[in-house]
């Protein structure tokens, strides 16, 4: 221990930074709470409710009360790590449960999952997280040559859609991307389309799903609904599971004879049961696969449109060069030659993650590192991590708050890639049984090549705008115009 001026003893931790007590406190009890959330959803909004935290305590680890809060969730009090360095120990499954902790201090009913848990609450420790993930990498495995053909069938069919309309005037890109997300990831993953199974309908009875278990995170439901009245609605107590009984009946009904070789797979090869592997590929596809591509593909065209024509002509360059070298088809081989097109996705999801935040329970007493301060943390406290801050680390990444195209190509680019945190861990660490990284992690950035690769081949560049946010959670986008491919 070293002594401080007044001569007290400093500690110190391993690596030889002082420990200091965690800034911050969680206020006035019921009152405070409910202050904070409605800054979080209507003030300030995320980035501006984390920032203005950090920038009143001078520090990336705080205490601060975590919405949606009481009523509906449980303890709202979280200690916030909101720098590329503190933020690693979410990462760590020896000092972090990941226990019920998916989309934070709020755990929706398991009525929704048939009363069951799926992967995605499990901690690692627990024995059917180990089961169930060995079947998400065969699931991968099994169905990988299938992505291509799949995605391009339904996104060229967006595309087409966009041109038929555009003549008549914008043409709002969320609304066809939902239906070509479920209808890509069942189809790459099932072999089966539910739009043409289900109907036209299939895309919102997932969406109607979805919005049951995530409505206490989502905020600007519609113009329409003053927000204290919105505030009552989504952020105080749970919508009746009931609500989504009908549509996930359907989606059961989908999978249970799409996926029937899968099940059979999954009782021979990893000993599930019928039950619990149908509602975790479920939620696998219809969650974790086709939610995360509903708010990437916006994401994604977001900062494509922000970037503007310059960037637009050099991703035609390379993709169109690269495709034509590949006899003329998109492959995995020619995906991976495309440096500026990775560079690009791999940007697009360190300032934009399409999952915000990280969470997990301290496991054991244990000190957190900043770059330049440790901090304790009890055993029990909850960790959460805020992504979009945590990315835009100044200290890691030049110009941080800006979209720079090219920042991963190269060397030294690649070097950043242990930064990029989207997925629950490092880009240059794989998932595996022992961790809670996305088992479908490569899948996205596959995808999200895919998407722009599309683009490019079809159209020499576009304009695009961001329109706001919808459900708070996706950016709103609206093509404007789309110029063909000149060469085409």
């Amino acid at each position: 221990m070293a002594k401080t001026g007044n001569g007290t003893a400093e500690e110190h931790s391993p690596s030889g930074l002082p420990i200091k007590q965690i800034p911050g406190n969680y206020g006035i009890p019921v009152l405070s709470p409910i202050y904070d959330r409605l800054h979080y959803y209507y003030f300030q909004g995320h980035m501006g409710y984390f920032k203005s935290h950090a920038t009143k305590h001078n520090s990336t680890v705080v205490r601060l009360n975590m919405p949606p809060g009481i009523f509906i969730s449980r303890n709202p009090h979280v200690i916030a790590v909101l720098d590329a360095k503190s933020f690693r120990v979410l990462f760590d499954p020896f000092k972090v449960e990941k226990k019920n902790t998916f989309i934070g201090t709020y755990v929706p009913p398991l009525s929704l999952y048939s009363d069951l848990r799926p992967m995605a609450y499990l901690d690692t420790t627990e024995q059917l997280h180990s089961s169930l993930k060995s079947f998400s990498f065969h699931l991968l495995a099994s169905r990988k040559s299938q992505f291509i053909p799949t995605f391009h069938k339904a996104y060229s069919s967006l595309f087409d859609m966009v041109e038929a309309k555009i003549a008549s005037g914008p043409v709002e890109f969320n609304g066809l991307n939902q239906s070509s997300a479920f209808d890509f990831t069942c189809n790459a993953f099932l072999g089966a389309v539910p739009s043409e199974v289900i109907g036209p309908s299939a895309s919102n009875k997932a969406a109607i799903w979805l919005l049951l278990q995530l409505h206490p995170l989502a905020s600007r439901l519609t113009k329409f609904i003053p927000w204290p009245i919105e505030d009552l609605l989504l952020h105080c107590v749970p919508l009746p599971p009931c609500l989504a009984h009908g549509s996930y009946k359907t989606l059961e009904e989908f999978f249970s004879k799409a996926g029937e070789s899968l099940l059979e797979d999954a009782a021979n090869k990893f000993g599930l049961s019928h039950d619990v592997a149908l509602h975790n590929l479920i939620f696998m596809t219809s969650f974790n696969a086709n939610a995360g591509f509903k708010i990437f593909m916006p994401i994604l065209l977001k900062w494509l449109a922000h970037a503007g024509e310059t960037l637009h002509g050099e991703l035609v360059q390379e993709i169109r060069s690269v495709v034509k070298s590949s006899n003329g088809t998109i492959t995995l081989d020619a995906l991976e030659k495309m440096e500026l097109t990775k560079s690009v996705v791999w940007e697009a999801l360190r300032l934009d993650p399409p999952v915000e935040s990280q969470f997990g329970h301290a496991r054991t007493d244990l000190i957190i590192e900043s770059h330049d301060t440790a901090f304790r943390v009890k055993k029990g406290e909850m960790i959460c991590g805020y992504q979009p801050l945590a990315m835009r680390d100044e200290k890691v990444f030049k110009n941080a708050e800006e979209f720079v195209a090219n920042r991963f190509v190269g060397d030294q680019g690649k070097k950043l890639l242990e930064y990029v945190y989207w997925s629950n861990g490092p880009e240059t660490v794989s998932s595996t049984v022992g961790n809670k990284q996305c088992p479908g992690k490569d899948m996205v950035i596959l995808v999200g090549r895919l998407f722009v690769a599309h683009l490019f081949l079809r159209y020499d560049t576009f304009s695009a705008v961001h329109d706001g946010m919808l459900l708070g959670l996706e950016p709103r986008m609206v093509f404007k115009s789309v110029k063909k491919a000149s060469d085409q």
